[in-house]
């Protein structure tokens, strides 16, 4: 059935000052992301989703989102769960993830007509009813509850004694409401193939493969590439920048920089040599700079997708990645010079990366053309025209909403 919205003769906005084209399309609009605390991945999609949404309501598990990226969020502050008050909730917010479900299904989003969530945890479990049209653009479901379980166990040290087995229940538990709310979508869209088959394990659907936005064009090419090799990344653990460094350890003749800060960041520290160059946390002019003249840029990580490779492509310079998650839909692994753009390695271990290496070195050089040219395949005009393409269909075969202003002046639907 048709997504009808009628608008009172004379009328020429709606909810929030929202034009009254907008309106006719879509209704009133929520937006949901699990948590803003840092401008990475996600949240540079997010930015994409509120710029064709401009007046939509954003919503938020907790909002401690650095000012001097506000801009991003087109200078909105999100409605917040009663997390955002709960002692150390900015330093420490991660621990109240048992609460999180819960804090997601309090939010009353019964006004809107079109919800659309940005999930990687559980923003996607927020209650909509039947009149409603639910679009969420899922980066992953919840890593550490589904296959990377194990992995996440072992990291935080506690594969036995009962931390773990409360760990375990913890985790049993989001699993079982994860499932669940996926019923409460209309419509699945995912970073990548790879997300896509994660869907498909963890909730039973099908969803729509709409790469993320890079914003390719501030990456401009780069040709003069110098001797050593680069790694860029939060310094998380299952980015694996240690194994990295110590790869390189075990190559005294070849140099590396990495550029990044986080929880790993004194763990690759101990492993560096004297070839490998430790930067922290860099502007963004330092890290261009970087990836415009490194030799390679080396991706340790089963990523979902895997922004900071694209950019790497942008610049013009190759990949050498895990051959596992979103990197295999963007490196280009092929003996043809016209269509190469780096390699893969297969195991995450010190001798598949070095092996790599070698392999890389041996071949002739890649084309900077040819891999900024695989880069543009991800810009933000593609993504836009493809999500909105998705939301469109979704809110066509949806419901019938016709608005009308209250005795008060605010609108309603009927």
């Amino acid at each position: 059935m048709a997504y009808i919205t009628q608008i009172v003769p004379g009328a020429s906005s709606a909810p929030g000052g929202a034009p009254a084209s907008e309106v006719r399309r879509f209704g009133r609009v929520a937006i949901v992301h699990d948590w803003l605390v840092a401008y990475a991945g996600s949240e540079k999609v997010l930015e994409q989703i509120i710029s064709m949404w401009p007046h939509a309501d954003l919503f938020s598990i907790v909002d401690f989102f650095p000012e001097q990226y506000r801009g991003a969020l087109g200078g909105k502050h999100a409605r917040t769960s009663f997390i955002q008050h709960l002692p150390r909730a900015r330093s420490s917010f991660r621990a109240y993830l048992p609460l999180m479900p819960l804090a997601i299904e309090q939010f009353d989003l019964s006004d809107y007509d079109l919800v659309i969530s940005s999930s990687h945890a559980v923003a996607k479990g927020v209650l909509t009813g039947p009149h409603q049209v639910h679009v969420s653009y899922v980066h992953s479901p919840i890593r550490y509850a589904w296959d990377l379980q194990h992995q996440y166990l072992a990291e935080a040290g506690i594969r036995r004694g009962l931390k773990s087995w409360i760990a375990r229940w913890m985790l049993h538990y989001m699993r079982i409401w994860d499932q669940r709310t996926a019923h409460g979508v209309d419509v699945f869209v995912s970073n990548s193939e790879f997300v896509a088959r994660r869907i498909r394990k963890a909730y039973g659907c099908d969803a729509a493969v709409v790469y993320p936005a890079v914003d390719v064009e501030r990456f401009e090419l780069g040709t003069a590439h110098e001797d050593f090799y680069l790694v860029a990344s939060r310094m998380v653990p299952y980015k694996r920048i240690p194994l990295v460094v110590e790869a390189f350890a075990a190559m005294p003749g070849r140099r590396l920089v990495v550029i990044g800060d986080g929880p790993d960041f004194e763990r690759a520290k101990a492993l560096a040599t004297s070839n490998v160059t430790l930067l922290g946390f860099q502007a963004d002019s330092v890290l261009i700079d970087h990836m415009q003249r490194a030799r390679a840029f080396v991706f340790a990580a089963e990523e979902d997708f895997g922004i900071s490779v694209v950019e790497a492509q942008a610049c013009g310079t190759p990949v050498i990645a895990f051959g596992r998650g979103g990197a295999r839909e963007i490196v280009v692994d092929s003996l043809d010079v016209e269509r190469a753009t780096g390699l893969f390695f297969r195991e995450q271990s010190v001798a598949s990366i070095v092996e790599a290496l070698e392999r890389f070195e041996a071949r002739a050089p890649f084309d900077p053309q040819v891999c900024r040219r695989n880069a543009m395949r991800f810009t933000r005009e593609r993504f836009r025209r493809e999500f909105m393409s998705v939301v469109e269909r979704a809110v066509e075969q949806g419901i019938n909403v016709t608005y009308v202003p209250s005795a008060s002046g605010r609108w309603r639907s009927t």
